[in-house]
Formats: C-alpha cells, sequence, structure tokens
C-alpha cells in the first residue's frame, strides 16, 4: 500500500500494517472525533483518531522506529471511546486515561492479535504500549504522539501552515531514543504552536461548552438508560443517533442547547472548566551530540511556559448567551 499524508508525504507501508489498518477496530476509529465534542458545536473541527494513528505511524516510521514501534502507533488510540474524552468527564476520572485502563483488553478481544501472528509478530512484543520512546514519552518531552496530535489539528483548522509544519518535521532529529530539534527556533516555534492547540483550541469557550453539555447529556442518558456504557464503546454516530432516536423530551432539549453561543465571562459565568495541565520542554541539540531542554536556552520558552500554566490552572469561564 502506498500512502500519502499531508504532514508526512509518501510511504509504502508493509504487508502487517496494511492488514492491520483494515481490522475493525482501527476502521471504527474513522467514527471517533480526535477531540470528543469539538466537531458537535463547530462541524470544522473534525479531525478523527484515525487519522491521528495513521499519522503517528508514519511520524515514528519516519524518525527510523521499528516495525513494531510503528504497529504501536498505530493501535495506540483504538481504545478510545465514543467522543474520545469526553467519557472521562461523564466518569468523572480526573486522570483522563479511562482508554488507557481498557487498552489491553480491547486488542485482545479483537482479530488484532491473529493479524499479527498471522504475520510473524507477537502481541507481547508490542505491549505494553508505554515502552515505546518514540510513540510515548511524559511531559515535558516530545514524542510521536504529542507532535502528530498538535500539528494535524492546528494545520487542518488552518491556524499553522502545512509548510511551517513540514519545516518543523525537517528540524526533528533522534537522540537516546528521544526526539529532539536541531534549533532553538524550532523549539520555540513548537512550544508556541502547542500552546495554541492546548490551550488557544482546548480551551476555547465553545470547545468548553461542548464537552460540557455532551457529559451532561450522556450522564442523563445513562441514568434514563437510552445509553448503556456499553454503547460507548462502538462510535460517535452510533451513540448519536440513539440519542437523536430516544425522542426523549429532556435529552432532546440538551442537544438543541448545545447550539447557543458563549463567551468568556470570569466574573457572571455559567461554566468553569480546567483540562489537564500539559506543559511542553523539547530537548534541543547543542555541539551536535549534547541536549538541552528549550527552557534552558530561550528566555521566550520560559515566558511561554508560565504563561500556559497559569491559564491551565485558571482554566476557562464561560457564559452561555441566548438562554
Amino acid at each position: 500500500m502506498r500512502i500519502n499524508d499531508a504532514l508526512y508525504g509518501f510511504f509504502i507501508l508493509e504487508p502487517v500494517l496494511v492488514e492491520l489498518i483494515q481490522t475493525k477496530p482501527v476502521q471504527r476509529l474513522k467514527n471517533i472525533h480526535q477531540r470528543g465534542a469539538s466537531y458537535l458545536v463547530n462541524p470544522n473541527w473534525n479531525v478523527t483518531r484515525f487519522e491521528h494513528s495513521i499519522g503517528v505511524m508514519l511520524l515514528i516510521k519516519k524518525l527510523g522506529g521499528s516495525i513494531e514501534e510503528q504497529i504501536a502507533g498505530l493501535l495506540h488510540d483504538i481504545s478510545h471511546t465514543a467522543f474520545s474524552h469526553v467519557i472521562d468527564f461523564v466518569l468523572n476520572n480526573e486522570e483522563q486515561d479511562f482508554h488507557d485502563k481498557i487498552f489491553e483488553k480491547t486488542i485482545q478481544s479483537s482479530e488484532i492479535p491473529f493479524v499479527l501472528q498471522k504475520h510473524g509478530f507477537d502481541l507481547l512484543s508490542i505491549l505494553p504500549i508505554e515502552k515505546w520512546p518514540l510513540l510515548e514519552q511524559p511531559l515535558p518531552l516530545l514524542c510521536a504522539d504529542r507532535i502528530d496530535y498538535t500539528l494535524r489539528d492546528l494545520s487542518t483548522y488552518n491556524m499553522i501552515s502545512l509548510d511551517d509544519a513540514s519545516e518543523f518535521i525537517d528540524k526533528l532529529r533522534v537522540i537516546d531514543e528521544k526526539i529532539c530539534l536541531e534549533t532553538i527556533e524550532a523549539a520555540e516555534w513548537f512550544v508556541k504552536a502547542y500552546y495554541t492547540e492546548v490551550i488557544d483550541f482546548f480551551l476555547h469557550p465553545l470547545n468548553v461548552y461542548g464537552y460540557a453539555m455532551l457529559t451532561d447529556i450522556l450522564k442523563l442518558a445513562i441514568d434514563k438508560q437510552i445509553v448503556y456504557f456499553e454503547d460507548l464503546l462502538l462510535d460517535d454516530s452510533t451513540v448519536w443517533k440513539k440519542l437523536i432516536d430516544s425522542k426523549d423530551h429532556e435529552v432532546l432539549q440538551k442537544i438543541k442547547d448545545m447550539s447557543r453561543n458563549v463567551i468568556s465571562d470570569e466574573k457572571n459565568y455559567d461554566i468553569h472548566q480546567k483540562k489537564k495541565v500539559r506543559i511542553i520542554d523539547p530537548l534541543v541539540i547543542v555541539e551536535n551530540v549534547q541536549t538541552k531542554a528549550a527552557s534552558e536556552l530561550s528566555n521566550k520558552v520560559i515566558e511561554l511556559n508560565q504563561h500556559a500554566l497559569e491559564t491551565s490552572l485558571k482554566g476557562t469561564y464561560i457564559r452561555i448567551l441566548n438562554k
């Protein structure tokens, strides 16, 4: 299979990756939106977990990662429920990691182990998913997952240009199994882009409102046995159709309310929501061999990180208009 990605370009995929992409768990991700409720309040916020998973796999490939790590990158999001991280708010899961808790069970109960075995791979050589250094790293480091969702969201929503994203990707290098950057300028660019994603976009009033409303809708629908927890293991469109088809007046009114306008208002607010605090500090290559945190080399990075921390801790306050 020959594949072309807007961010990473053309690749030829190995047969195991081709067959894994065609499995039901991976195909299901075409109907799981990356940002949960976002597409319901703005149809243009429509990147899917499928696009992201393909992107992560390709970025790992581009960086020289093994075929096993490419497989891990492709599969890393298959356990996300309908509406992605909205489920964490429904379950009051502060760690926002419900999908991680059901990851291994999701794989084991699918055709994926058979496909891997067919092509000479052992599932145990892929798991645990957290062991792959290009795929996952704790904040504040770079990793393929973090890089792809930032660049993919922002370029799709015209918040950065593809040319700028491509120029950044060309500055990526791997040293001691960690993704680093060739220049401090590239690090400064990504830190700013990352906070455009996790602050300006994640905490956008309309985004916060969508999450809050969909959380209320799903809690109500579960209480009324319109939707069952097992339904959330399906996909966005299936669960949304169940909500619409329920004809329940209270549920339908809340769905209608999602179209209201909202603004930021710290003094007269209806909803206050915080997201997980995310601070980024990429490693930068110095003198061709050593690496240092960008914050050791740039006051701009220090300032961006401080502002992001303060904004994240404060959260977003929104007022609902036309109530």
